[in-house]
């Protein structure tokens, strides 16, 4: 018990806790380790997978479950075990065979199959994305259940993307991690379920977990949660659906949440 409101933080990465240089913001890593100290938990959740996510939680000395794929798995990253692991079954087949190959000029796809995230369909933009994500990109044939298919496109805009997907494959859920991101994730995958799913395994009361987040894939995340933040920078949708809007990434933002919860105002 932290002695405040809330025992949980949840945040999200990029954009969130983490810079655009890819850097965890100093005055959110500082925070983190008062709340910790103050005996908060810490939750990692993100659209990255273990290799992606799991530098940044070994950064913070988290030993906490991480929420990754955009809560389509749940890891223990001290034993590797997976204590939730949905995949897109059947679904995949069909993305492959009639999705992937009618994708518009410069639209990148990966897809993500265990610990590997395999090409399905090369773009420059891809260059960029395993970049920034810290990850290497595997050229041979998937194998294994698919657990994700990340969509990037050269520019913003996803609406015709979106239609093209849904039409083909209306079981799945689509959920945009940045503007030129669209996931196509397992129906029912999400941030507020794996939370929900991770709290409950937990014994933790969904009204003493704060979260935080910027982008529309956090927004299921910050409804389940007792306290939904949103970054003062994140996206309007977020911004107007939160409960308290904090500062820019860059300022601090998980900072800012941790003094409010600590304050216990």
């Amino acid at each position: 018990m932290t002695g405040s409101a809330f025992d949980w933080l949840v945040t999200d990465l990029d954009g969130t806790l983490v810079d655009r240089q890819m850097r965890i913001v100093p005055r959110n890593a500082r925070a983190l380790a008062r709340f910790r100290e103050a005996g908060g938990t810490v939750v990692i959740a993100t659209g990255r997978n273990e290799e992606s996510a799991g530098r940044y939680h070994a950064e913070l000395g988290l030993d906490t479950p991480m929420i990754l794929y955009n809560g389509a798995r749940v890891v223990a990253p001290a034993t590797g075990e997976r204590l939730l692991d949905l995949d897109l079954g059947d679904t995949w087949p069909l993305l492959a065979g009639s999705v992937i190959p009618a994708l518009p000029a410069g639209v990148g796809a990966v897809g993500f199959s265990g610990h590997a995230a395999y090409v399905l369909r090369d773009a420059p933009a891809l260059v960029d994305y395993a970049r920034r994500d810290g990850i290497a990109l595997s050229d041979a044939p998937v194998s294994g259940p698919v657990t994700k298919i990340m969509l990037i496109t050269p520019t913003p805009g996803m609406d015709s993307l979106t239609d093209l997907v849904r039409v083909q494959a209306p079981d799945v859920r689509l959920l945009q991690s940045e503007s030129t991101y669209l996931e196509v994730l397992p129906r029912h995958a999400g941030k507020g379920a794996a939370l929900r799913f991770l709290a409950a395994r937990n014994g933790i009361p969904l009204h003493r977990v704060a979260a935080i987040g910027d982008n529309p894939n956090d927004l299921d995340m910050l409804l389940a949660a007792g306290l939904g933040a949103a970054v003062g920078d994140g996206h309007p949708s977020v911004r107007d659906s939160a409960d308290m809007v904090m500062s820019p990434c860059a300022d601090g933002a998980v900072a800012d949440l941790v003094d409010h919860m600590l304050a216990g105002t």
